[in-house]
């Protein structure tokens, strides 16, 4: 994880010094939390959601978005990956 943690930091450090952007492909909604702007969200080749970090991760619209983030494991806010999963499947 260290190393994972050390190639995150310096992409956001390339980000800032340089002014470059990436495109990043992950399932890892963490790493996209730390490195995104914005985020577009594919399911089956096609793009279902496109927002900015912050619009997205406090209120996904598309029912795979919030699959997505109702998986990702999360001791410190059980209640918000509750409710995200409760939506999804009711």
């Amino acid at each position: 994880m260290s190393v994972q943690s050390q190639i995150l930091n310096l992409f956001k450090d390339l980000q800032q010094e340089h002014g470059i952007a990436f495109l990043f492909i992950s399932h890892d909604m963490a790493v996209v939390y730390h490195l995104a702007h914005d985020v577009v969200v594919m399911k089956s080749g096609t793009i279902v959601e496109q927002a900015s970090k912050a619009d997205f991760f406090a209120n996904p619209k598309h029912a795979y978005s919030r699959e997505l983030l109702s998986a990702v494991p999360d001791i410190g806010n059980t209640r918000r990956r509750n409710r995200a999963h409760q939506t999804v499947t009711a």
